[in-house]
């Protein structure tokens, strides 16, 4: 009866303990401006849109499908998952009793100096019970932990899963972007090339001087030594393709060339919404590890007084086979163990938990910071690639009727040719400018795609989820 009377009053003490063993972790001082708390949620329409609707290209839908298959980095993220899932088992299997079992027989011959000679023969069927009562909540903060752990690494996979989607359109648009270079520095050679022969035969037919056709030969060499430049980096943005997918650099990368639909029908959100970038895989990561961080100090503090372990031992015991199922046999036992004198090691190692809390919470207000600066450092990228498009645009349309002047008014003698070579290498460069703008506005778009949490909750998720838990002393 008294075993009762001590086990009940540790269990009180034990729920006291749990009250006390955080009450030194201050909670997180996010202090967010009340403009992001009531911010409207119109956010929602980018962040909550899946990632094979919001890039509209079949191909990079593909190319992004096949990334998340075959990404050795994303493998290696999904068996941390596995890894971390199995910890988090294992925490909370320590809470139960471990149960095991004996069969063993064995004969001991005994000759001592002096003494007869004996003989001992003993045979055993027993089951064994072992059990840590959880007095001041050591394994509970455990299972915790594993928890957080475990938590933390799901979001860990989410907010690789949504670095690599970024990744790969944003080398896809590169990609793109280069290859509508090439076409256009392509096609300008050509005109060069005519030029040249249109020079040459003005010169050798005395309508103008050498140096007329000097300048168109310049203007062909100088554009005709782009190509392999371009070429050199339309190979790396290939081998950087290959490489998210799992492939060797061998793979032949297609693509469809630049789509703008995308851009057409995407609403920017006009304010953003704190709830909705809290909910972003790498900060909820943070938070478990915030969690994890809380645990640790619960077991720091927990691990300072005596553990109670009860072991029970029942089943069958004989020195012979005889009579060996009528020889029951039993065992119970109990020990409470703890340090007398430590010499401060295991205060100092709550001590030393505290404080790598609170290293964990500034992590998190930091991530919480820095989330809020990027979204907005993105919205205002995206808000201002569009305004340099349509602007690049129209320096294009004036550079073409530029040449287009230019090329009238020297047939009719009223310019002189370099006047003509002016004016195409104003729209050569015009051209290229206006499609390195429409790429900026595809990468910004997908940056605040990203930033805003990459189509939470449409995107593929792991195998491994659970509904993250807040871990506070009870």
């Amino acid at each position: 009866m008294r075993f009762h009377i001590i086990i009940a009053g540790a269990a009180c003490a034990a729920l006291s303990c749990g009250c006390s063993a955080v009450k030194k972790c201050t909670e997180p001082q996010l202090d967010i401006p009340q403009a992001y708390v009531q911010a409207q949620q119109d956010s929602l329409t980018i962040a909550d849109m899946e990632w094979w609707r919001f890039y509209g290209d079949s191909t990079l839908c593909s190319m992004i499908k096949t990334t998340l298959e075959h990404n050795k980095d994303m493998l290696a993220a999904a068996a941390r998952v596995e890894r971390s899932r199995q910890m988090y088992r294992i925490s909370k299997a320590e809470q139960l009793p471990e149960i095991g079992g004996k069969a063993a027989a064995d004969y001991e011959t005994n000759d001592y100096y002096g003494g007869k000679s004996s003989r001992d023969a003993e045979f055993d069927l027993k089951l064994t019970v072992g059990w840590e009562i959880d007095l001041w909540g050591n394994l509970r903060w455990s299972r915790r932990k594993g928890e957080a752990e475990y938590l933390a690494s799901v979001e860990d996979e989410r907010a690789l899963r949504m670095t690599l989607i970024s990744e790969v359109a944003s080398a896809y648009y590169r990609l793109t972007a280069l290859d509508d270079e090439l076409d256009i520095v392509k096609n300008t050679l050509q005109t060069r090339q005519e030029g040249v022969k249109q020079a040459k035969l003005r010169y050798e037919g005395g309508l103008t001087s050498e140096t007329v056709y000097q300048q168109a030969q310049v203007e062909y060499a100088s554009t005709a030594a782009l190509i392999p430049e371009l070429e050199h980096q339309i190979s790396v943005a290939e081998n950087v393709l290959a490489l998210l997918m799992g492939k060797y650099p061998d793979w032949k990368v297609k693509r469809d060339g630049y789509s703008n639909s995308i851009l057409e029908d995407v609403r920017i959100p006009s304010g953003i919404s704190s709830e909705l970038l809290l909910r972003r895989p790498d900060v909820r990561a943070a938070e478990q590890r915030l969690k994890s961080a809380m645990a640790a100090v619960g077991m720091a503090y927990a691990d300072r007084f005596p553990r109670l372990v009860i072991d029970l031992t029942g089943g069958l015991e004989n020195d012979a086979l005889r009579g060996f199922l009528r020889s029951p046999f039993s065992y119970v036992a109990g020990a409470l163990t703890g340090p007398i004198f430590g010499f401060g090691r295991k205060q100092a190692k709550y001590k030393a938990a505290i404080s790598a809390y609170d290293e964990a919470r500034y992590k998190y207000e930091q991530k919480v910071l820095e989330v809020f600066k990027e979204t907005d450092d993105a919205v205002s990228a995206y808000k201002k690639s569009r305004e340099r498009v349509e602007l690049k645009r129209a320096l294009r349309d004036a550079s073409y009727k530029y040449m287009n002047l230019s090329r009238l008014q020297y047939r009719s003698g009223s310019v002189m040719y370099l006047d003509v070579l002016d004016a195409q290498r104003h729209y050569l460069e015009a051209q290229i400018s206006l499609g390195n703008a429409i790429r900026d506005e595809h990468l910004s778009l997908v940056q605040l795609y990203k930033t805003l949490g990459g189509g939470w909750n449409h995107v593929e998720e792991s195998a491994h989820t659970a509904k993250p838990t807040k871990t506070k002393a009870k």
